[in-house]
């Protein structure tokens, strides 16, 4: 996995990511301009219609995060729609195309675990990056994401982290915060407390989960177009989801496009109840993202809709183990970190 670390101001930033990233970008781009093809015809230069109606809220609302976005196009020679489109693909087509997975947050007394399966498209696995930003008056970021895309999943230096979780509610608000930028809003902030406040607050422009937790809190935030409601920790100080809604949203409607996303939910609270009422270890944490019951539709998921990492963090540690492949079996592991002191 390509390795990125980026200082300075957004558009430093962005230019360090793309000139670093010029390949797999390009890939990205190529990538998607073949999805959205196949999926529903729509050519690049309509997806980039698209990303058009987005980038002007961005620019006047988040200046920050499209010059940061003008950077990344800068440096990988590339135009800035075409960025802007990439980091708004959730909501492209009123967010139809969602990549799936399973996540779990669970609070003891030793540790902050989160941790997640990122289930997509298999071919997407070589466009991975993991990146790292480091700027001033805000915790430094370790993130794995698609590369162009400058917000997704990982924790930061003050010991907050987020995992997502598609959820395919038709409706878009591009007044609102898309989905990968209102990740690294939540990874730019001190708390779990103040990152779901933000979000609650802004609104998120398409549905999704956003699970975001540090040392001691977790909160499992679901949004739509038009709504928003947070998940508490159960009980044992856990917190899991997969694919569809578990709060009631007033007039919203979920497909449950992944008719195995109950099961998953169910399956990873189980497993977790197997590891007993003691303190989870590191190693049974990551178990509990190797089941393969149900398959394809497993926790480690096969197919068309494939498990391309596994990552699982401990906050209170600043520490995350991330596995490229199915976490069965890893094609590479790489190892985030930060000073935990």
């Amino acid at each position: 996995m390509l390795v990125v670390k980026c200082s300075g101001s957004p558009r430093e930033v962005g230019k360090q990511h793309g000139t670093a990233a010029t390949t797999h970008i390009a890939r990205c781009i190529d990538f998607y301009t073949s999805m959205f093809h196949q999926t529903s015809s729509l050519a690049w230069k309509d997806v980039l219609s698209l990303a058009e109606g987005f980038a002007g809220n961005i620019k006047s609302t988040w200046p920050e995060y499209f010059e940061e976005m003008e950077g990344i196009a800068e440096g990988a020679g590339q135009s800035t729609l075409d960025i802007v489109a990439l980091n708004v693909r959730t909501e492209i087509a009123f967010g139809l195309f969602s990549d799936g997975c399973t996540s779990l947050s669970w609070q003891t007394r030793e540790h902050s675990f989160l941790a997640q399966n990122w289930d997509w498209l298999p071919p997407q696995k070589q466009n991975l990056v993991a990146l790292e930003i480091a700027q001033e008056g805000k915790p430094t970021i370790s993130m794995i994401t698609e590369a162009g895309i400058i917000g997704k999943i990982g924790f930061n230096s003050a010991g907050v982290g987020v995992c997502l979780n598609a959820i395919r509610a038709k409706g878009v608000d591009m007044s609102r915060i898309p989905v990968h930028l209102a990740l690294r809003k939540a990874l730019e902030s001190s708390s779990a407390t103040e990152a779901m406040q933000t979000l609650t607050t802004i609104g998120v422009a398409a549905s999704a989960h956003i699970l975001v937790a540090d040392t001691s809190v977790s909160l499992g935030g679901e949004f739509t177009s038009t709504t928003s409601a947070v998940i508490p920790v159960d009980g044992k100080g856990r917190v899991a989801h997969s694919n569809h809604l578990l709060l009631e949203h007033p007039a919203v409607v979920d497909t449950c496009w992944l008719k195995d996303s109950p099961f998953r939910v169910e399956r990873v609270l189980k497993l977790s109840e197997e590891l007993g009422d003691g303190e989870p270890s590191w190693e049974g944490i990551s178990g509990l993202f190797v089941d393969r019951v149900n398959e394809p539709a497993a926790i480690c998921r096969t197919g068309d809709l494939e498990t391309v990492f596994n990552i699982v963090m401990d906050l209170k540690a600043r520490k995350a183990i991330v596995k490229v492949g199915l976490p069965s079996q890893p094609e590479e592991v790489v190892e985030l970190g930060f000073d935990s002191r």
